[in-house]
């Protein structure tokens, strides 16, 4: 006899297979410094430990929500988790920087023929729109708390235990949500499959890795230097030939004509924008909190959970909203609560301020990141057919990963720009060359110089270089905050302009239920 498993219980391990994911975004980055000390690994390295995850991750998106829609969603969610969940504990055995970095290669490889599923599940179990907007706004909630907790369980697993129990954890997890997808989630796949497009996917992979990974190295070559420029150029090359190919094909893996309806391209700019700010909301909060505010990593964690709640809260109410409102209302007005928070900072930040202050600064901007995103994504997945609900998971995907890829390569390069320049002006002149240097690589090694220099006697340079450092490091935050503003204002206005309040009730892309069955199968 087939059971057939409630919708809490499928929403359940759909959103702790999303959770697992994207905990797994900032779960590594508190672990970094350990990882110097112990793995010997150097600045370039730690750079790929994140980086390798996420290039990978970016570049087989668009290939994995595909290749589910062809051959079956919950077998690509379950093999994915079971890929993500072994290279995790393979990585706990690492004993250099070239074996972790390989396993997050792959840690990213399992990541991308999971999170594009949970979405595309998601919306083939809810099909009606206030269960979808709510099933949506749930999962957002969920993906935007595990980004906001992955600094406090990190914290908490290197205050008790090794670096490699970040690792080691996420394996059994795995298994677990596997477990739970096995028993409860339905099959589902396209009910007329394709034949494969074999030369969108090697397209649509090649764009994707090439453009993210031009991103990543843009800051240290130069975004005007050789090497970005013909980066960008190559990767605007392979999404051309994608988009001709596409419209050519007779059963391409994506319609292209898709970016036509501003259901779907004005919502996917405004979850690239909201996801920029959220990247470069935590690569400048952390270092504020850990340097300036000298927290622990798990007290960094800690004092961000107020982000954490907002952001959970504003997704939930949001897609609501949008419901009975209109997804261009709630958008445009969560994209100017993100505006509202980095202007406020930018003129308010310093190394006194009330954590009162910057609890309420941060409810503000965690309930303009959840009215946002949401929102937009239940727009997105609205505007897609049901036989290709995997890629248009992808894509939506992949506009949050290439926003926070460039949200922290934007917002980083212009911290780290005006950091060194002003602190050229404020060190003393009388410090040696090789300190100033030092002093130039981070406000965390300005800090560390001014320590060396207390404890050798020197307490008044020490506190020079500290004050030079922290005076840098507000300058290059607080123009770091308006430039993330900016681009917050510019989505809004665009969400406002272009954005459909809501469907159109007539021509909107059918949604059939799924199967709900607990019997084994795709």
């Amino acid at each position: 006899m087939i059971r057939t498993p409630s919708k809490p219980l499928v929403l359940v391990a759909l959103l702790l297979a999303s959770f697992v994911i994207n905990l797994d975004t900032t779960l590594v980055n508190v672990a970094l410094p350990t990882l110097t000390r112990e793995l010997g690994a150097s600045t370039a390295q730690l750079q790929w430990v994140v980086d390798a995850y996420n290039l990978v991750f970016a570049a087989l998106l668009l290939t994995s929500g595909s290749l589910s829609d062809r051959f079956g969603r919950k077998g690509m969610l379950m093999a994915g988790l079971l890929v993500f969940g072994a290279a995790s504990f393979v990585g706990g055995f690492a004993r250099s920087p070239a074996e972790l970095i390989t396993a997050r290669a792959v840690m990213g490889l399992g990541a991308a023929m999971t999170f594009p599923a949970t979405l595309a599940l998601l919306t083939g179990v809810f099909t009606s729109r206030k269960e979808r907007a709510l099933s949506i706004g749930l999962w957002g909630a969920t993906a935007g708390m595990a980004i906001a907790l992955g600094p406090i369980v990190g914290g908490f697993l290197l205050e008790h235990y090794s670096w490699s129990s970040i690792f080691y954890a996420l394996g059994p997890v795995s298994v677990a949500v596997v477990a739970l997808v096995v028993l409860f989630v339905p099959r589902s796949k396209s009910p007329a499959p394709h034949r494969l497009d074999f030369a969108g996917l090697v397209l649509s992979a090649g764009f994707m890795g090439l453009l993210v990974y031009t991103v990543i190295q843009a800051p240290d070559r130069g975004w005007a230097s050789a090497g970005s420029l013909l980066g960008f150029a190559a990767a605007l090359l392979l999404l051309v030939m994608f988009i001709v190919g596409e419209r050519r094909a007779a059963q391409p893996m994506l319609d292209v004509r898709l970016f036509k309806d501003m259901r779907f391209s004005a919502a996917s700019a405004s979850v690239t924008v909201a996801f920029f700010t959220l990247f470069g909301f935590i690569f400048l909060i952390t270092q504020f909190f850990q340097f300036v505010r000298t927290y622990s990593p798990l007290s960094t964690g800690v004092h961000l959970l107020p982000v954490a709640v907002s952001v959970g809260v504003g997704s939930v109410l949001g897609t609501r909203l949008a419901v009975r409102v209109g997804t261009k209302a709630i958008v445009t007005a969560g994209l100017a609560l993100q505006a509202i928070f980095y202007l406020w900072v930018a003129g308010d930040i310093s190394p006194t301020l009330s954590y009162g202050i910057i609890a309420v600064q941060m409810v503000v901007y965690g309930l303009g990141m959840g009215l946002t995103s949401a929102p937009a994504t239940e727009s997105i997945m609205g505007a897609v057919a049901a036989d290709q609900a995997g890629v248009g998971s992808a894509i939506n995907d992949s506009t949050r990963l290439l926003g926070g890829t460039l949200g922290v390569a934007v917002i980083g390069s212009v911290y780290a720009t005006l950091y060194d320049s002003r602190l050229d002006n404020a060190l003393p002149a009388s410090l040696p060359p090789q300190l100033t240097h030092l002093a130039h690589q981070s406000v965390g090694s300005a800090f560390g110089v001014s320590s060396q220099l207390a404890a050798h006697g020197q307490p008044a340079m020490a506190d020079a270089v500290r004050q030079a450092a922290t005076q840098a490091f507000d300058h290059g935050l607080s123009i770091g905050c308006v430039v993330a503003g900016l681009v917050a204002v510019a989505g809004a206005l665009l969400a406002s302009a272009f954005l459909p309040a809501q469907p159109p009730q007539q021509s909107a892309p059918e949604h059939r239920p799924v199967e709900l069955a607990d019997t084994p199968g795709r």
